[in-house]
């Protein structure tokens, strides 16, 4: 037993013990990740067993996919619950892993007990290293847990497992969407597969008449290759309105905390929308600095250190001196225009420059050259994926409220605020 609970009072019911205590009651064990230092890059193959390393840690699930690990250098708040479907994957040595073995904790209720903010913060301040903060068995072991009855953590984690269950849902909905959307794209616009069929005497495959009709039936060749017959080949500078970002000054508290999102690198992941900012700044940072307020659905493209991310903002917002927005001219619509871009990323990017960072200026969009549709064909595949595009957005909502209700719902259910049946209640109001 320990009398650091972290959490501050508890229900008289619960208990508490460190977590190595809790680990070794069950059969388990905290242990250091056995593999990553040892491995070279001559050992990693494209179908070989996965190694989670702490960049692979999202929230609760391994980005990649988990057995309860967690991140023991750099971020240390980073943990995952593993999954069946992980079974038999590696741990890096970046990574610490922890059994709970059975009777004791159970792992889901553990692994949201290790995201609680308190707990969270408790790693962070018994974290060792002056510039890279390090975890240990010993350190990790000492945590200090809380123990309800086995039936009330199976309960609590059912109902935040819900929660998450859903957001993962939608991840994989907007996965499959995006492709969706990607395919028609490459089909259309990459690969030309209408013009293709129609120079060789077919209908293009699942393409109705009047859409066939959009579309060329002949080549001819460019600087870049075969392109449809009559249609332009065009900078991207020319088909898109290239708009730049600023930074508030960050020492005048006047222009932060605003209602304003303010996109940096950070927010461009995972996408395709932007609906929250990890920061916001006032109309009095717009006024006072180069940052703009720009329109929905621009499309923003980093260009500085983490160059080539790509995404569409939801709502107006500002965005950094990192990053560019993208507005179409001329009839190019939005998600024509997303899509356009992510297709040339890696020749942008090719094109960029910088001594110490890669850079995308103004000159590199003059100097990468698209192929540009007829607006007839744009305007037929922005009405084939808005749906799509309208389903991933409400979805993204959807999961940032479900989020919201997780992480105000947590440290409520594990201090025991309030009890899993009042909790019930509120998460399947959610849904």
């Amino acid at each position: 037993m320990v009398s650091d609970t972290i959490l501050g009072p508890l229900p008289e019911d619960w208990d508490t013990a460190t977590l190595g205590d809790a680990c070794r009651c069950g059969g388990g064990d905290v242990q250091t990740g056995p593999f990553g230092s040892q491995l070279h890059a001559s050992d990693f193959l494209d179908d070989g067993v996965p190694s989670i390393m702490p960049q692979n840690i999202g929230e609760n699930r391994v980005l990649a996919q988990g057995i309860a690990r967690y991140s023991r250098r750099g971020d240390v708040e980073r943990r995952a619950l593993i999954r069946e479907e992980q079974d038999g994957w590696l741990c890096g040595t970046g990574c610490l892993r922890v059994r709970v073995g059975a009777g004791v904790a159970d792992p889901l209720f553990l692994s949201y007990y290790l995201g609680h903010p308190d707990v969270r913060s408790w790693i962070v301040r018994h974290a060792i290293g002056a510039t890279m903060l390090n975890l240990n068995t010993s350190i990790l072991s000492a945590l200090p847990v809380v123990l309800p009855p086995l039936p009330e953590q199976h309960a609590i984690a059912a109902i935040l497992g819900a929660l998450d269950d859903k957001i993962e849902l939608n991840r994989r909905m907007k996965q499959t969407l995006e492709a969706m959307a990607q395919a028609l794209f490459k089909s259309w616009f990459v690969d030309f597969d209408p013009v293709r069929a129609k120079a060789e005497g077919r209908r293009p495959f699942g393409m109705d008449a009047e859409t066939t009709a959009l579309f060329p039936d002949s080549f001819e060749y460019s600087e870049l290759g075969e392109t449809p017959s009559g249609w332009e080949l065009a900078p991207l500078s020319s088909v898109s309105e290239i708009l730049s970002g600023g930074n508030p000054k960050t020492n005048v508290s006047a222009f932060w905390g605003g209602d304003i999102p303010w996109v940096s690198v950070a927010d461009t992941v995972p996408g395709p929308y932007i609906t929250y900012t990890q920061k916001t700044i006032t109309d009095g940072g717009v006024a006072n600095s180069a940052a703009a307020l720009l329109p929905p659905e621009t499309v923003i493209i980093t260009a500085r250190g983490t160059v080539g991310n790509t995404a569409l903002i939801s709502k107006p917002m500002a965005i950094n001196q990192s990053c560019y927005g993208l507005v179409g001219r001329a009839e190019i619509g939005q998600l024509f225009l997303l899509h356009l871009v992510r297709d040339h990323v890696s020749r942008l990017k090719a094109a960029a420059h910088g001594s110490v960072f890669e850079t995308i200026t103004r000159s590199t969009f003059d100097a990468v050259l698209v192929v540009r549709p007829a607006n007839a064909a744009i305007h037929k595949f922005e009405s084939q994926v808005r749906p799509l595009f309208d389903r991933i957005l409400c979805n993204q909502r959807e999961s940032a409220a479900l989020a919201d209700i997780r992480d105000a719902l947590l440290p409520k259910l594990l201090s025991g605020e309030i009890r899993a049946g009042e909790a019930r209640r509120v998460a399947e109001a959610a849904f």
